[in-house]
């Protein structure tokens, strides 16, 4: 069986809502007999009758109050659809990606900020393990972990770092017994144990490779030993008192995160308004610079 004019399950929904045709015209702009008109078609569409017509009122039918809630959903999934594709849908939503640590520890504790500022803008975020080789072209916006600006001209910076080791707070350890801990220390990263402890008289801990800095902290949450860090993907768990700093010493990153932005989303106002708010945060986060150093 063919579905039903879309105009005759309108009319239906709304003669049931009111248990009135009269009432059911007015909402939707109609004559009295034009919506009785389409109850009719949709009765002989179907088959089988809807209402019962009694002299002041109308009644529902066993096949009208089953027919009901199956409209009723229909039209709502209509309507929840229609707005995701015109309001929020990930079309319209400005595509940023990044690696998953430099999302999760930076950029989602700002989002607050984001959102209070502008808060009709829709973000769809994608994470990778770690940074792509390539460009990423469904993406508007990109953070990228680089060695300098002379990877790519076009980015612009982001952070500027200093790397030293964290652990949980209830976790002991000093310089002189540090060869009996572990160190969770991220591949190819140049924030290694070595680059930290150079012209310091100390030992070398147990080392643990992590392919993401995410693994790293979280075990270092988890008092599992010490991780290597830096302050863009630290400051909010060191704010937090999740993870603290053992020792004062502190070095200049050499790596950055920079911002890059896809051509296809020259001129696109949320992507204007978001890499707006981003200089924002860089110039809090410039003026916070050595506050976890």
């Amino acid at each position: 069986m063919s579905l039903p004019p879309l105009n005759q399950l309108r009319a239906f929904e709304a003669a049931a809502r009111h248990l009135s045709f009269t009432a059911a015209a007015a909402e939707l702009n109609m004559t009295q007999s034009a919506v009785s008109q389409q109850i009719k078609s949709l009765e002989t569409h179907l088959g089988q009758p809807l209402f019962y017509r009694r002299p002041r009122a109308l009644e529902l039918t066993v096949m009208g109050l089953n027919y009901v809630p199956v409209v009723r959903e229909a039209f709502q999934t209509l309507s929840r659809g229609t707005r995701m594709l015109m309001d929020g849908g990930t079309q319209k939503a400005l595509h940023i990606e990044s690696n998953v640590t430099f999302i999760t520890q930076w950029l989602a504790p700002r989002l607050p900020r984001l959102y209070a500022k502008h808060p009709d803008m829709h973000l769809h975020i994608t994470t990778s393990i770690w940074d792509q080789m390539e460009r990423v072209e469904e993406a508007d916006v990109e953070f990228r972990f680089l060695m300098s600006q002379d990877a790519d001209p076009q980015a612009e910076r982001v952070t500027w770092d200093h790397f030293y080791p964290v652990c949980a707070p209830e976790y002991v350890v000093t310089l002189d017994t540090i060869s009996r801990h572990r160190l969770f220390y991220t591949t190819a990263m140049l924030t290694t144990w070595d680059s930290w402890a150079e012209g310091l008289d100390v030992g070398t801990p147990k080392i643990t490779h992590c392919q993401v800095l995410e693994t790293a902290l979280a075990a270092a949450q988890a008092g599992a030993g010490l991780t290597m860090a830096h302050d863009s993907v630290v400051a909010n768990l060191l704010d937090q008192g999740r993870l603290i700093k053992p020792f004062e010493h502190s070095v200049v990153m050499q790596e950055a995160y920079y911002l890059k932005l896809h051509p296809k989303a020259d001129g696109n106002t949320q992507a204007d308004a978001f890499i707006g708010w981003i200089r924002d945060e860089i110039d809090i986060y410039k003026g916070l610079e050595g506050t976890h150093a």
